[in-house]
This record gives C-alpha cells, sequence and structure tokens, in this order.
C-alpha cells in the first residue's frame, strides 16, 4: 500500500483538481514504487547500489474530472534529486537541477488519450548543488544518499484564464495581507473564523484584511493553541483554499540581554534536532502521519521547536507542525565540500575566526543563494516556521554577511541564525554556539544579539534489536547503556549548561536528536521509532526547570 497516493501534497494551496502518479513505475525497466527513493527498502526497487543514470517511465490516463478545454494541466514533482529531464510523449517538456524543491511543467500541449511519461535522472553528488547529510561512503554523521525521485509526482487542472499562480501571506498581530499572484480583475475572499465567516469582494491583487475591525472573535496561534483560520480565493474561473494563523515572533531587550517573544509574551525555544530520517524509506517514512507521530513525541518531552536539520520536507509536515503546535526553525541545505578538519574538528578546539569572505567559489555560492531564495518563498507561508539556518558549521559558508543581509530582506519577520555553531561573523539574529561532549555555561559578548545552543547533547544509548542492521552503530558523543544512564546524563546537560546560561540571555538550545540515524546513535527514540531510550518523566522535569528559569530572568 503507497499512502502518499491519496495525500494532496500541497495543504497550503488546494484546488479540488488533483491526479496522483505515485505508485507504480519503471525504473530501468525494473518496478519501483513512487515516491520512494531507490535506495530505500519501501521503494522496492531491486538494485540499491548507486546508479548514477536513472530512466523513470510511466504510462497514465488523464482523470475525466481534469479534462476541461478551457483549463492547462500542469505536472508537478515534489522533488528529484539531483538533476533530471522531463518527456511526455517523446516531447521535451522541461528540466530541473536541485534535490530538494517542488517544480512544474504546463503538459498541456502534449497530452494524448494514453500518456508515457520519462523522467531522466543524473544524480553523481554534484556538490556544487545542496546535498545534505548524503555521501557515496556513509559513516558516522554522514548517510545513505538517495537518487531520483523521493516527492510526489502529481497533475492539476488550472484555468487558462484568472487563474491563481500563487500567494503569499503576510501576518502579523494586527493584519493579515495576502498579494495573490494572478491576471484577475477580482478576487471573493471567505475566511472561516471557527464558524464565522467574513466575506468580501476585491478588486486588487494585495488584500488587507484588519482584525480589530472585522468584529469577529479570533484567537493568536502558539504551542499550546494551534489555532489555524481556513480561507478561499475564488476567481472568474479559479479557486484555492488555504489557511493562515496569528502569530508574530519577535525580539526584546530584558535586563540588558535580547529575549525572544511569541506573540508579546516571553518563550524559551526549547528545541530538538530533527533530521527527517527513516529506516524503511530514508527520507520519507512510510506513512506520512509518521511525521505528525514525531512531532507529537517531542510534544510529550516537553519541546517546542524542531529544527529541521539540512533537508526540506514535503510540506504535510509542515502542515502538521501548523496545526499541532510545533515550532520550526528551518535550515538551508549546503552545498560545497565539508572538510572534517577545518569544519568540525578545529573549531572544537577553539580554532572558529575565519574570513568568510576569502576564497570564494562564486558559482557555489550563487547556487546556494538561489536555492536558499526558493525555500523562503516554497515555505513563506507557514505560520510553524519562525527561524531560518544559513550556514551550519562553516560548512560551503561563504560572504554570510551578505547572505544574510539578500535573505533577510526576503523574510523580515522570521528570525536568522547566519553561523550555526562558529565561524561567526557580523550579521545574524543569533550568537549561536554547539557544544558537545562537555558542558560550558554560556556568555554572550554580542549584547544586540539573540543567545543561543543551537546544538548539544548527542549522547549515545545503543538498544539491541533497535540499530540499523546494515552497518555497524555507535556514533555518537559520548556513550550511556540504559534509560537511567542516558536520562541523568541529558538532565546534566540542562543542568549545568542550559539552565545557567539563562540568566547570561540564552534564550533557545537544541538537543541532538529527535531519532537515531543509521550509525548515529544518540536519538531520544530508536531509529524505528519503536524506543524511547530517555525517561519521560525526567524530560518534563527539564521542561518545567526552563520554564521557571526562564520566567525568573525577565524579572
Amino acid at each position: 500500500m503507497n499512502n502518499y497516493i491519496n495525500l494532496y501534497p500541497r495543504p497550503q494551496f488546494k484546488r479540488q483538481s488533483f491526479q496522483s502518479l505515485d505508485g507504480d513505475w519503471k525504473l530501468n525497466s525494473k518496478h519501483i514504487n513512487v515516491p520512494f527513493p531507490k535506495e530505500s527498502d519501501l521503494s522496492e526497487y531491486l538494485n540499491k547500489e548507486k546508479e548514477e543514470t536513472l530512466n523513470y517511465t510511466k504510462t497514465f490516463k488523464l482523470d475525466k474530472e481534469l479534462i476541461n478545454q478551457n483549463n492547462n494541466i500542469i505536472l508537478h514533482f515534489g522533488a528529484v534529486d539531483q538533476e533530471c529531464e522531463v518527456y511526455l510523449n517523446d516531447n521535451f517538456v522541461g528540466s530541473h537541477v536541485g534535490g530538494y524543491l517542488p517544480f512544474s511543467f504546463n503538459i498541456t500541449n502534449y497530452l494524448e488519450e494514453e500518456n508515457k511519461l520519462l523522467v531522466f535522472v543524473k544524480d553523481d553528488l554534484n556538490i556544487d548543488y545542496p546535498y545534505g547529510k548524503q555521501t557515496k561512503k556513509p559513516s558516522g554523521m554522514w548517510y545513505t544518499p538517495v537518487s531520483g525521485i523521493w516527492g510526489s509526482v502529481w497533475l492539476e487542472s488550472v484555468p487558462k484564464k484568472d487563474a491563481i499562480n500563487n500567494l503569499k501571506i503576510d501576518i502579523n498581530l494586527k493584519s493579515l495581507v495576502l498579494n495573490i499572484d494572478s491576471d484577475a480583475d477580482s478576487f471573493d475572499l471567505v475566511i472561516d473564523f471557527n464558524g464565522n465567516l467574513y466575506k468580501q469582494k476585491y478588486k486588487t491583487n494585495e488584500i488587507i484584511v484588519e482584525f480589530d475591525k472585522l468584529n469577529i472573535p479570533y484567537e493568536y496561534w502558539d504551542v499550546n493553541n494551534p489555532v489555524i483560520y481556513n480561507f478561499s480565493i475564488k476567481t472568474s474561473t479559479d479557486k484555492i483554499e488555504s489557511y493562515f494563523a496569528i502569530r508574530e515572533i519577535s525580539v526584546k531587550e530584558v535586563n540588558g540581554y535580547k529575549r525572544i517573544y511569541l506573540n508579546n509574551e516571553p518563550i524559551f525555544l526549547h528545541g530538538v534536532l530533527d533530521q527527517g530520517y527513516f529506516e524503511e524509506g530514508i527520507y520519507l517514512p512510510e506513512d506520512p502521519k509518521e511525521y505528525l507521530n514525531d512531532i507529537l513525541r517531542m510534544k510529550e518531552l516537553g519541546f517546542n521547536l524542531l529544527r529541521k536539520h539540512i533537508k526540506i520536507e514535503p510540506e504535510i509536515f509542515y502542515y502538521y507542525c501548523d496545526t499541532h503546535g510545533m515550532l520550526v526553525f528551518q535550515d538551508m541545505v549546503n552545498n560545497g565540500q565539508f572538510d572534517f578538519i577545518k569544519k568540525a574538528l578545529l573549531p572544537t578546539m577553539g580554532f572558529d575566526k575565519i574570513d568568510d569572505t576569502k576564497k570564494v567559489n562564486k558559482k557555489q555560492y550563487e547556487i546556494f543563494i538561489n536555492h536558499s531564495t526558493e525555500t523562503i518563498k516554497h515555505l513563506y507561508n507557514h505560520p510553524s516556521i519562525i527561524g531560518w539556518t544559513i550556514y551550519n558549521e562553516g560548512w560551503g559558508q561563504q560572504n554570510s554577511d551578505e547572505a544574510y543581509n539578500i535573505l533577510k530582506a526576503l523574510d523580515p519577520n522570521r528570525l536568522f541564525d547566519s553561523t550555526s555553531g562558529w565561524y561567526k561573523q557580523q550579521n545574524s539574529d543569533f550568537d549561536s554556539y554547539h557544544i558537545y561532549f562537555r558542558n560550558k555555561v554560556l556568555n554572550t559578548v554580542f549584547k544586540n544579539k539573540v543567545l543561543f545552543l543551537s546544538e548539544f547533547g548527542g549522547i549515545s544509548r545503543l538498544v539491541k534489536g533497535h540499530v540499523f542492521n546494515k552497518r555497524k552503530v555507535g556514533y555518537g558523543y559520548g556513550r550511556k547503556e540504559n534509560e537511567k544512564e542516558l536520562s541523568e546524563a541529558v538532565l546534566d546537560s540542562y543542568n549545568n549548561m542550559v539552565i545557567p546560561s539563562i540568566k547570561n540571555g540564552l534564550s533557545a538550545c537544541v538537543y541532538t536528536q529527535v531519532s537515531d540515524v543509521e550509525e548515529e546513535i544518540n536519538g531520544f527514540y530508536t531509529y524505528d521509532r519503536k524506543v524511547l531510550k530517555v525517561n519521560k518523566d525526567t524530560m518534563l522535569k527539564i521542561k518545567k526547570m526552563i520554564d521557571e528559569e526562564y520566567l525568573k530572568s525577565l524579572k
């Protein structure tokens, strides 16, 4: 069974027309189950070895519900790693480079009664392009590479006239601003405020709704009350459905330190690193609801933030965060060479000063900025996302001050960690640290930035019968043998590093990590998500300690 076939892939921009092309395809003349990457067990593909050239084929008929002579048929790909060309009935449709973002083509003029879709993919792990934690030789903190299609493939029918091409949602506590990409002359907006309907026709592509003028009750979105409001926009020919949440992230100075506020209320970002890897599907879980299960598991341990680490997920992940009150700090996917000595060993020893404007690889920098720009545009409307990581641990880092200026201009209402871990320059909203193998009370010399412990912990524990069985396991930052030892070590990290750092301005921390990943056994859960490796009561005790200390620091 393929649980992605009936899943609408774009929950914040929905039309009634939808035809999934997921499921049975041919890859190099062998069966494959799309959208699972070929290297995964769930793909059902027999050859798990690296193949740099992949030829996907799919035959299909267009669903009757999509057939309309006044409409275009759009072919969507959720993600294809890394370079691809698309043909329909022997006609070249288009090409795409980059393995993490969705793309689409108008295929109207190439359709026949029966259609043959060909997707030619090349994936040689070209490091000029973002590639995440993939490597040709998986080991330690580097994982099994994925190839080819790993996002849903689907069709929709879109009017040729007065279509709504895109939508940008800007929100604060006072107003909603909708910028609509469309040639239509007028737009009918309907917002459902929990049964109270707001209806209005607008003759402008920029719609502004001021909440205090509505005479309709509304609530702010937060981690304990994730209220979303559904709305629709209709033109003479088109209709899309979406949602928004009323929330605002900000930074205020309190007692000489920058502190984070959600809806003008102080909040400590109590986070956990989330790499989005799954044992049987690698980049995808067997059931998309497993994204929700991970979110709920972390909320049950007291966390309010996921740092989505060097991977962009299908939109259903962000939808579940939106609707279940989990904040997200989204990493950009880095490109460029990773040098272990320069990017990891030396900085952890204290050698973390560089000028990142020297020896710039212009091609890689331009690709990274373009990919980061498209990432922000793609995920912009999701209220759960409150921040972005630009560079992580110096990996691919170039011109970080300029990168901050470019990306911050695109999204001025969210927070940016320009250099997570080390190699700090000038421009960032955070003074960001990674601390492993030890506990260290943090102080900041950057009183104009938020103090952020953006990675720590990572203490390993092996649970027999629940380890990745394809290679040796054991990677982590210290080793404990049972639940009691691991729980005490985690508590010790918070007691001796996080809690005493709060009075020095610490406003956010991220523990490594949600689950084990392949050889890494430093997750709260095992890789198969079947065993919680720490004591839940201990984790909730930590949450209570943080909340009490943070409120004390604000007095």
